[in-house]
């Protein structure tokens, strides 16, 4: 009883450092990471207020191996297939080179054995997902063709982490008591791994069935704790690390219907977990070895972040990728990652390096993360200005040729060609964002790269064998520059036209298209219908006050085509009308018994400057 109200103040103090911490730095942009960081160094080292740092960090470990089990969920191998090339090629490469220059330098200097030096090396190749993935989602970049690559470096060095962390093991010093053959140690982990490739393939799915069943969601909580911890024990009884378990786990499910469900049970504990891992690290921080090194760090930091840049860079130009887009990637992921704070506590766990050294490593790590959005602004500076900054892929139009020509894939295009679809009618459609087409292409559409502006791209895309143009882009004088185009060069063929609002609808009728439709002119009109649906007004009546509106807005464009956009006033709706002129009488009644007769010939009566005219000229 007597610990009981320790236990209870170091809780609070925990939760209290996280929920001031955290907002604060991400406020700041510096991530929640470094937030429970800085948690932990103040509530600990520096306040002392906690002193069992390594206790705690004994069992906040259990977030990393939650972690890896969601990471192992994402993973699907139909995914990791799609990105095959920069994944397990540049990802790959991106590891060995910075992990051997790291360790090299290290053992070169002295600072290590060979074994610490490699821990170290590859620890430092390791870049932080959270930091990267934030600055990609700030800019809006993350489908891009760099912010793609810069993903496929991070997911590698998210794998990498496992085979890091059962390396550990290995390299540390056997304890003597350990008398069994290194061969016999393989054939156990070898043995556990496949038997966990049996279970996740032939038995966690019929029990996930079995639960699923009771409709207990408690037991669905428990089952997948079960899971996790169970094969994160399998793997440590093993010889190998709990991480690993985890992880294996989390792939083996990937595929399964369950797995949205289980990340959705495992997260809390994942996200509580890893909040106290991060702050446990702070807490076991040592602060004087730090105030002794400090020259070290303020060499080690810029000295890591220039290294990983450059190998970085150079990779990328080598495998393809224009300069911009390497200096970007380059500059994005200099830092050190959170893994690292994993790979080097349990590192000095093990006794492959001092407790001491793992703080030095710590603090670089977590330096390199707050320079890092520093780092991403340079890269402005050292691109080039007059390298053309859309992105490009190769035109290839092999097997191109439809019935309908599709110009323009964005929202409205992708509506329009589900109906052509739908009718059995095969489309051809080219977009000049790569990352839209390859993002279509994904789903199967029969989709191009190529510049719709462009003759010889039009005529490679089949424009000669399509009976309908449908130009579906987003900017006017886009539009207006392709159905010019089209018209002087196939007078012939029928041209369909997105209009962007009601004064370029007059213009694509005065260039003689076939048909042309506001981009929001028909979805208005349900809006609306439905508006008054929910107000009570009944379906078919709705339905006919929107017919209603659709013959008035036909017939006001018709006049404002002869006599100029500010006709047809009198057409316009200025004031609720009553019911009753929508549905024409059988016979004339008496203007004495009609009041709402003067209701349009009223409101052609209100005066309004074409200026002033709203209507007039947009939607």
């Amino acid at each position: 009883m007597s610990t009981t109200p320790v236990l209870i103040s170091q809780a609070l103090l925990l939760l209290g450092g996280a929920v001031v911490a955290a907002p604060i730095f991400k406020k700041l942009g510096l991530g929640t990471v470094l937030g429970y960081l800085a948690a932990g160094v103040i509530i600990g080292p520096l306040l002392h207020q906690i002193t069992e740092g390594e206790q705690i960090l004994g069992f906040a470990e259990l977030g990393v191996v939650f972690l890896l089990f969601i990471i192992g969920l994402e993973l699907k191998p139909s995914r990791l297939w799609q990105m095959r090339r920069d994944i397990f090629g540049l990802g790959t490469a991106q590891v060995l080179l910075t992990g051997a220059a790291v360790s090299a330098i290290l053992y070169e200097l002295g600072l290590l054995d060979w074994s610490g030096s490699v821990v170290t090396g590859f620890g430092l190749a390791l870049s932080s997902t959270a930091f990267a993935l934030q600055i990609l989602d700030e800019n809006g970049d993350t489908n891009t063709r760099y912010g793609q690559r810069a993903f496929s470096l991070l997911l590698l060095q998210d794998l990498a982490i496992v085979p890091l962390l059962a390396l550990i093991p290995l390299l540390a010093l056997q304890a003597p008591e350990d008398t069994s053959p290194p061969l016999q140690d393989f054939g156990i982990a070898v043995g556990a791994i496949l038997i966990m490739v049996v279970a996740g393939r032939y038995l966690l799915n019929p029990l996930f069935q079995i639960i699923a069943r009771t409709g207990a969601r408690e037991v669905m909580i428990a089952a997948a704790l079960l899971i996790v911890l169970g094969a994160a024990t399998m793997m440590q009884l093993a010889g190998l690390s709990m991480a690993m378990g985890a992880f294996l786990a989390g792939v083996l499910l990937a595929e399964s219907s369950y797995r949205h469900e289980l990340e959705a049970d495992i997260e809390p504990f994942r996200g509580l977990l890893l909040a106290l891992f991060f702050m446990a690290v702070g807490l076991s921080l040592e602060i004087d070895v730090i105030l002794q090194n400090y020259l070290l760090i303020l060499f080690a930091v810029p000295a890591l972040m220039l290294i990983k840049a450059v190998v970085i860079y150079t990779l990328c130009r080598v495998t393809g990728s224009p300069h911009n887009d390497a200096v970007r990637i380059g500059l994005l992921l200099p830092q050190g990652g959170e893994f690292g704070f994993v790979l080097f506590t349990a590192a000095a766990a093990a006794g492959v390096f001092s407790a001491g050294w793992a703080s030095l490593l710590i603090v670089i790590i977590t330096l390199s993360m707050a320079l890092t959005p520093a780092a991403a602004a340079l890269a402005g500076l050292l691109m080039h200005a007059h390298e053309e900054m859309t992105e490009e892929l190769e035109e290839d139009f092999d097997g191109a040729g439809a019935d309908v020509l599709m110009i323009g894939f964005s929202r409205f295009g992708q509506i329009a060609s589900q109906i052509l679809l739908a009718g059995g009618r095969n489309v051809t459609i080219i977009d000049h964002s790569a990352a839209r087409v390859r993002q279509a292409a994904t789903f199967g559409f029969r989709i191009y790269f190529g510049d719709g502006t462009r003759l010889d791209v039009l005529r490679a895309a089949g424009i000669e064998r399509a009976k309908i143009v449908a130009v579906c882009t987003q900017k006017m004088e886009i539009t207006d520059r392709i159905i010019d185009m089209v018209r002087a060069e196939y007078p012939n063929v029928r041209i369909y036209a997105r209009a962007y609002d009601r004064l370029h609808t007059l213009s694509l009728r005065a260039r003689g298209v076939d048909y042309e439709l506001r981009e929001t002119f028909e979805s208005g009109l349900v809006f609306g219908r439905k508006t008054l649906e929910g107000l009570g007004v009944g379906d078919n009546a709705a339905q006919e006050i929107m017919d209603d509106i659709r013959r008035r807005d036909e017939a006001r464009l018709s006049v404002q085509e002869a006599e100029g956009i500010s006709a047809g006033r009198d057409m316009l709706h200025f004031e609720p009308v009553k019911p009753e002129p929508l549905i024409k009488p059988r016979r004339e009644a008496a203007p004495s018994l009609e009041p709402g007769d003067d209701i349009l010939s009223a409101t052609a009566n209100i005066k309004a400057s074409p200026e002033n005219d709203v209507l007039a000229d947009a939607d």
